[in-house]
Formats: structure tokens, sequence, C-alpha cells
């Protein structure tokens, strides 16, 4: 499988036994600029030898052909996360990249295809904006509202960052070769153009914004396969294109695999489960439904809780927004938020995702996830530990995330001082605020578990 998902700056993890990893020198892998070392979030993550997927299990869970024994993978992630030197590998499957039953050269061939249709797909947007892939990026509009190119004060094309003048392709240009990136009707595909350009200085800006504490991104370069790769994912997801919170998501796959291909792929999976969170329209925000259910499970467990936030006005869940929709990158450090971000995945992992992903019928999701139900116990392990249970209590095909449960257990743990304290929405967010740097990730999952149990429980009497 090659050795492009290393992480470019950690150190050598070897590959004989894994020792005991502090929060220091896990925090080593992913180094921060020392004039922030006071504004991060203390890591409280530490990796267990017995515990911790290592380098050396990792390798001893492939068959000869390359099959991968994902239950015991699950088994190991969940008890203690994964080692840094094998995340982005890992993650691959986590997110359902990879089939667990393909073998090695299955999946070179593959990665080999993703890689030339990424190729593709970037060479189609760097006729359009030749900065893409340039190692260098924007953070001025370069098109008006009306779809003008935007020029300097000479009259001349806005310049990209390494002083070359800019080019734009007309919107009519017959220069795409891919016809699912063009839209049949000329109109919709001039609009859709138009939102394109006008987002790729917004994803420079928040390029700039994202992770900034980390040394990787005072290296430019790392800066613009960034904003590379989420000005590819724009040019292809028409329906959403770009929204802020992406590169949050993003940011951790472009540190962890170093191909820039690899990482897109790895993003496209990580937003196949979360792009339903960033649909906004005038009326609704694409979170609604998750902070609906979110109310739904607190009024379950905790009612007194529920009734009081609603008498706040506080009844549709705002203040847990941002929660949501960056999966927590604000409430942990970068070291704990990888952890809380696998041992979900892994918690929630379907053997089905693969497949379901590879579908070309497009039918619901949780249709295809759930078609094949198992009905032996070997094949129980296969799926992650929250999974699991809503196999087994039929509450599967409701398909809520396991973070919305984190947010509730959380709320739950702050029961007595939001009751007590909170005399307005301000005060809610303030002591939800408090948890950042305070919440202990594994100790949060395990709550969120038995916020579960506890709302299928109760459900089930109603």
């Amino acid at each position: 499988m090659g050795n492009s998902n290393s992480i470019a700056f950690m150190k050598d993890g070897g590959g004989g036994a894994m020792k005991n990893l502090s929060s220091e020198e896990l925090d080593s892998y992913y180094p921060v600029r020392p004039e922030c070392l006071a504004d991060v979030p203390k890591t409280r993550f530490k990796a267990r030898v017995g515990k911790t997927l290592s380098e050396r299990r990792w390798k001893a869970a492939f068959s000869k052909e390359g099959y991968l024994d994902i239950a015991g993978v699950l088994r190991r992630i969940q008890r203690g996360g994964i080692h840094p030197s094998i995340k982005g590998a890992a993650w691959e499957f986590l997110l359902g990249c990879f089939d667990p039953e393909s073998t090695f050269e299955e999946r070179n061939q593959l990665r080999q295809q993703r890689r030339e249709q990424y190729a593709a797909w970037k060479s189609e947007c760097q006729k359009i904006v030749p900065v893409i892939g340039s190692g260098k990026f924007i953070t001025s509009a370069i098109v008006s509202d009306d779809g003008q190119p935007i020029a300097s004060d000479d009259g001349q094309p806005i310049a990209s960052d390494d002083g070359q003048p800019m080019e734009y392709a007309a919107s009519t240009s017959n220069s795409q070769d891919n016809n699912d990136a063009m839209p049949a009707d000329n109109g919709d595909y001039d609009k859709k153009m138009l939102q394109w350009k006008l987002s790729l200085h917004q994803i420079g800006l928040d390029v700039v914004r994202t992770d900034r504490t980390l040394v990787f991104y005072e290296n430019e370069a790392n800066q613009a396969k960034l904003w590379d790769v989420l000005a590819v994912y724009a040019w292809m997801d028409k329906d959403i294109g770009y929204v802020q919170g992406m590169s949050d998501i993003c940011s951790p796959m472009v540190i962890l695999i170093e191909n820039e291909a690899d990482a897109y792929w790895c993003f496209e999976r990580a937003m196949r489960r979360l792009r339903e969170n960033f649909k906004c329209s005038t009326n609704s925000i694409g979170v609604q439904s998750q902070l609906s259910t979110l109310a739904q499970i607190v009024k379950t467990v905790d009612p007194k809780l529920h009734q009081h936030l609603e008498e706040l006005d506080g009844g549709e869940y705002l203040f847990a927004f941002r929660m949501l929709m960056v999966l927590f990158r604000r409430e942990f450090s970068f070291v704990d938020s990888l952890y809380l971000w696998e041992v979900m995945w892994a918690m929630e992992y379907n053997p089905n995702i693969y497949s379901s992903y590879d579908d070309k019928r497009q039918p619901l999701l949780s249709e295809l996830l759930y078609d094949d139900k198992p009905n032996d116990k070997h094949k129980l392990k296969e799926y992650g530990k929250f999974e699991r249970n809503n196999l087994k209590t039929g509450a599967a095909e409701q398909n809520s995330a396991l973070a919305v449960f984190l947010v509730a257990s959380v709320l739950e743990t702050k029961h007595r001082r939001l009751m007590k304290e909170a005399k307005g929405l301000d005060d809610v967010v303030q002591i939800l605020g408090e948890i950042s740097g305070n919440l202990d990730a594994r100790k949060a999952l395990d709550e969120a578990l038995k916020v579960h149990k506890k709302y299928l429980k109760q459900a089930k009497k109603s």
C-alpha cells in the first residue's frame, strides 16, 4: 500500500513494540508554534500499550493477501485510539475509502484510479483558475457578485500570490471533459461556476485561520494543499460547494495523509457522513436535523433540563451548533480531537459502509447500510459498539450520530450548573465554553454511550 499515509514531520515510530506515550510525546507528532502554546487546550489522551492500535498490531491485522481483520482493529481503536504513525492509513478504512475484504493489489489499483480522477478534476479547476495547484492560494475575491473579473488598480486582472496575472476561462468554456462536473443546463452551469469562483477566497481566508497554531501550516505549500483539496471538493459538490467549517474537517486529513489525492478522498468520505450538516437555505441550517434530534434526546433523558433550556428560549439548541458542525474541534486539543473522531468512527463502523458509498443506484444510505443485517455473532463483531447496540435494539435505521449523544452527555454532566446558574442563553454558552481543554475525550465517549443506552430504554417505554 506504499507509504503515502505517513506524517511528513512525525518522529520515526519504528516497527517494534510500542511504548506508552505521554501527552507531550504525542503532541510532538503535531508540533505547536512556541508562541501559541498558551492558547491551545491541554492534551489528555495518552497512547497505552495493549490498548492503542500500534503500528505492529496494524501490520499484523492484514493477511498475506491484504485482507484486514476489521473486528480486531475496531476492538483496539475503541479501547485506545490509533498510534499517530498509522492514523491516516487506518482512517481510510474507518471512513469507507477501502473495503477490509479487499486485497493489497485491489486497493493499490483503486488508489491509482482515484489519484487519476482527482488529477483530472484538479486540472479542470486549474484551467479556470490557474493558481490552483501552483503551491499558492488566494484570500481576495477574484470575481464580483455579477461574475466580472476583479481588476487591480492598473486595470489588469488580479494577480496570484506569485505575482503572475490570473487568467479566467469563460463560464461557457468547452475545456471541461468530465460530464459529471458540468450540468447539462448551461444557465445552471454559469450560476454554479460563479458560486464556486466566489467561494475560493473564502476558502483561502479559512485556510489561514485553520489550525494556525500548528507548525505544519507555517509552510505555505501545506496551506496551499489544504486550499487545493477544498477548492476541488467545492467544484465537484455542486449542491453544497464550500461552507465554513469544512476546513476544520479537512485539515487533519491533509496533515495525516501525505498524498494530496488520497487526502481528498479521505475528506470526501468524511463529508459523506457530514454533508447534510452543511446544507443551508434561507429558512434553515443544515445541522438543524441533528439539533432537533439532540432536543428530543435531552427531553427524553433529562426532561427538567430540557424544560429549563426551553424557558431560556434555547429549545432549538443552537448553542450546540459549533460542536456538531466541526465535531468538537474547538473543545479539544488537536491530538484529543483526532482521538475522539477515530473512536467515534470505530464505534459507528458498519461493514457495509464501503459498498454503500460505491453503490451507483444512489438509494438512501440507511437502506444500503442495513440491507444486509448480520445473523451471527462473528459478523456482529465487525460492527462498532454504538452501531451494534443500534442493531440489537432495532434503532439502526434512525441513523442518529454518536456526536449528538456526546453533546447530550455534556449537557447532562453540566445539569446542576445549567439549572442553577443559567439565567439566559449567554450563560448556557459560557458554561459550555468552559469545557474547552477540561473535557476528557474517553470519559465523554463513555458518558455518550450511557446516554444512548438510557435514551433507547426510555424511548422504548414511551
